[in-house]
């Protein structure tokens, strides 16, 4: 079978307001790509920022498969807030109005999505949802040390979901946001210990999303190529090919 085209959306390829963020999130963005093509695939590997939004439409269009990774704030104005609240920073506006319109595209068109933290919680907006601006307990999923990962463990999980969720693992989150009103259509599959939502599934469209970094270096070849896979049967489930003859 022929390999499968993954496009993977992220914001900048350089920060030079905050190049140490930028290096935290190219090593996630590369062990990304490293799964996929490890998995047998292709990944093209998007900036949303440096784009117009017809070109990241038909980076979309060319993908079977598409993730939603990590980065800044997802701007407020999006879900009807302001930027007026505790650790709000740089955002970018035009990234978020790309990302939204490639996530509602996908999901118009039934391209299988993964979304990752910040992908979480654009696909909540994208469809209509709210975020909790800043968690009452931030120190429990993000550290302001020199790891920003902290470890989470989920309290309840949708049944036949375990297996791609990695559900029996720790897993690694670095974020003050967090789902607040689910957006149109999109049901959980998993919660924390604190009640934080962890991940989504769209109730039609072979979506998911994700509130930790499955890509993180002590995870992705377990958890990411998981979520890798899921997406890979989604495919070939539209497609009509068998599992048994998916690659990876």
């Amino acid at each position: 079978m022929a390999p499968l085209n993954f496009t993977v959306l992220h914001i900048r390829e350089s920060r030079p307001h905050n190049p140490l963020f930028q290096q935290e999130l190219d090593e996630l963005n590369e062990n990304t790509v490293g799964q996929i093509i490890d998995a047998g695939h292709n990944a093209a590997l998007v900036p949303c920022s440096e784009l117009s939004l017809e070109q990241v439409l038909q980076f979309v269009d060319a993908a079977d498969a598409v993730l939603v990774m990590g980065g800044e704030d997802v701007e407020p104005s999006l879900y009807g807030r302001t930027s007026a609240y505790p650790g709000g920073g740089h955002h970018e506006l035009a990234a978020d109005r790309n990302h939204v319109a490639a996530i509602q595209h996908a999901i118009a068109t039934r391209t299988p999505l993964l979304g990752i933290c910040r992908g979480l919680q654009l696909l909540n907006v994208a469809l209509g949802g709210t975020l909790i601006q800043h968690l009452e307990n931030a120190d429990a999923h993000r550290s302001t040390g020199n790891d920003p990962f902290v470890d989470t463990r989920f309290d309840s999980i949708a049944s036949g979901l375990e297996e791609d969720l990695s559900a029996k693992a720790t897993h690694k989150c670095t974020h003050h946001q967090a789902i607040h009103e689910l957006g149109k259509g999109l049901q959980i599959a998993a919660m924390s210990t604190d009640d934080i939502i962890e991940a989504v599934v769209h109730e039609s469209a072979p979506v998911t999303a994700v509130q930790w970094h499955p890509e993180h270096p002590h995870t992705a070849s377990s958890q990411l190529r998981a979520l890798i896979q899921r997406l890979a049967m989604q495919c070939q489930a539209a497609s009509g090919v068998a599992p048994e003859l998916i690659n990876g």
